[in-house]
């Protein structure tokens, strides 16, 4: 039996899914020139991305450009998107633009489908951020509809690592997480247990490799490092945290994680199972997000720049381009590269050991 069709997807939909007016978002769709606040345009905005709303798009398009400035993420429940979200918010506000926000679960599908949609809505820029954009993804097609919204003046700006044409951002997580396992080292650790989130995730894969080569760096034998895999989340931590616990930690010193959730996750499977932090092993993160000063004892960990990157992938989505109007992925002098390092914050959680 063949699937349903999906509904029709109308105006009326999308004023009732933004909580505004069909009147409101008419004139938002339909490129009036009569002035919407920039509130409820972005909800109209998000709205129509959500619903996938297409219709007459094309002649929105025609009369004017949207103001916004449309950010793709692959999560936006994590701590390190609202930060960068939050920054490239305030930096839009002071050039009277806004920001509108989209999820895609990380897939290449979704990402296509998602910036397919938003490019008909023409923002006048486009910020990208997951742990890998390929040029080859899907054929190549997500790359073509990007260098087609920059033929027609948009800009694409990613942050993350990418092959593609476009102005980036992209931090150096293994160079970042090298000073944590060469601390760790330092400081006496000479067995431990790396939370590693999944194997095919870039970034966190980058962040071991870095925490190992510190280690090594720093006199610990490779095989008393260990990898565990979990899911990158505060459970993931707890889970992997638990079961470690529940074999017997033995003679392991410490507990590095790949982000700063896994690592608060672990803290509290720590604190369930008698399991005391730094006296007994030591707990470390990356990230550096709120939560690593709130927690007992706070965390030591690799802050990022979080909030800098994302006001500076607001200034470069909107920097004036170099000579002509031609766009600035592929043309001359390339697009420019930006690469960030982040710096090692000892706290509480970890400790000295003498012996």
């Amino acid at each position: 039996m063949p699937h349903p069709s999906r509904p029709t997807v109308t105006l009326h939909d999308v004023a009732a899914a933004a909580g505004v007016s069909v009147a409101t978002a008419s004139r938002v769709l339909g490129g009036s020139s009569r002035t919407v606040a920039p509130e409820y345009e972005r909800k109209v905005l998000a709205a129509a991305a959500e619903l996938r709303y297409t219709s007459d798009m094309s002649a929105r398009a025609m009369r004017r450009k949207s103001d916004s400035i449309a950010l793709v993420a692959d999560d936006l429940t994590t701590p390190t998107i609202g930060i960068v979200v939050a920054a490239m918010e305030r930096q839009a506000r002071t050039v009277e633009s806004f920001v509108s926000v989209s999820s895609t679960g990380g897939t290449p599908e979704r990402q296509y489908e998602t910036v397919r949609t938003l490019c008909a809505l023409r923002p006048q820029a486009l910020v990208l951020t997951s742990s890998r954009f390929e040029a080859k993804a899907l054929g190549g097609r997500l790359l073509d509809e990007l260098l087609a919204y920059e033929q027609q003046g948009g800009r694409v700006v990613v942050f993350g690592n990418t092959d593609m044409p476009f102005d980036s951002i992209t931090v150096d997580d293994r160079g970042s997480a090298r000073p944590m396992g060469a601390h760790l080292a330092q400081t006496g650790h000479q067995r431990v247990v790396i939370l590693a989130g999944p194997r095919d995730k870039a970034n966190v894969s980058a962040r071991t490799s870095g925490f190992v080569e510190g280690l090594l760096s720093g006199g610990v034998d490779a095989q008393d490092v260990r990898i565990v895999n979990c899911e990158v989340s505060r459970q993931g931590g707890f889970d992997a945290t638990t079961r470690l616990i529940e074999e017997g930690l033995g003679q392991v010193e410490a507990i590095v994680a790949a982000n700063d959730l896994i690592a608060v996750g672990a803290l509290s499977a720590c604190r369930a199972g008698g399991v005391a932090v730094p006296s007994r092993v030591s707990v470390a993160g990356f990230d550096d997000i709120q939560l690593a000063v709130d927690v007992t004892p706070r965390l030591t960990t690799v802050a990022l720049p979080l909030a800098e990157i994302g006001a500076e992938s607001i200034r470069l989505a909107l920097a004036p381009r170099s000579g002509a109007e031609a766009p600035a992925g592929p043309g001359a002098g390339g697009p420019t590269r930006e690469t960030v390092l982040g710096t090692l914050v000892v706290r509480d959680s970890t400790t000295t050991r003498t012996s």
